[in-house]
């Protein structure tokens, strides 16, 4: 019996028949972007600009990182630091960036709040049309529900939906969530997790320990 083939991560359209569908890893470029294996982007329009369309006023230099196995629905979008301005005086306009003389006072956009880098973890599921805001931590098996934008951190395991997105149930008790943490299946080699597909998206917990490698 032949062993089974884990899919090819670095493979752009894992769907060849669904040009929508994109694997994220093998198309960043951007060094300010962190993708794991296996996280994929779905949109009917073009989802091969997902860099420019969907991570937003990214100048860096805080990073966007997204874990394994992550799934992001059609518009997900986020907004990284550099969409900031100033709230401290009478005007928001960021006059400097607009050129001419006024680019001589730029030293009135340094400084701004800054809450790091964003960071996705594994197995997190993005419905259609999400947005998350600059610095937001997301824990692994999170689910945030469509049109949901994402104003603080999410705890593993988490369900959230609502703008601005609020913790509607976790998936799991405290208990079976660490038990779920420690299994950690995503760092599982790509082999055993092909051999344990069935008891990955289907299993118990007790399913999921007995299967660890």
């Amino acid at each position: 019996m032949p062993l089974p083939v884990p899919a090819d991560p670095t493979v752009l359209h894992p769907m060849p028949e669904q040009p929508r569908v994109v694997l994220l890893k093998p198309l960043v470029k951007s060094p300010l972007i962190e993708v794991g294996e296996y996280s994929y982007y779905d949109d009917p329009d073009d989802p091969t600009a997902f860099e420019t369309r969907n991570v937003l006023y990214h100048y860096g230099p805080e990073k966007l990182i997204i874990g394994r196995f992550c799934a992001l629905g059609t518009g997900v979008r986020f907004i990284m630091n550099g969409a900031n301005h100033r709230m401290d005086g009478p005007s928001t306009f960021p006059f400097p960036t607009m050129g001419g003389s006024w680019s001589a006072h730029f030293d009135l956009l340094t400084g701004l709040p800054n809450r790091g880098d964003t960071v996705v973890g594994n197995d997190v599921w993005f419905g259609h049309g999400t947005t998350v805001m600059p610095g937001v931590r997301i824990g692994h098996g999170a689910i945030i529900a469509s049109g949901a934008v994402v104003t603080s951190d999410v705890p593993d395991y988490g369900i959230v939906g609502g703008n601005p997105a609020r913790l509607v149930r976790t998936r799991y008790n405290d208990r079976d969530i660490a038990r779920l943490l420690a299994v950690a299946w995503w760092d599982w080699p790509a082999e055993h997790i092909t051999e344990h597909v069935r008891t990955i998206m289907s299993g118990s917990i007790a399913d999921l320990e007995a299967a660890a490698p």
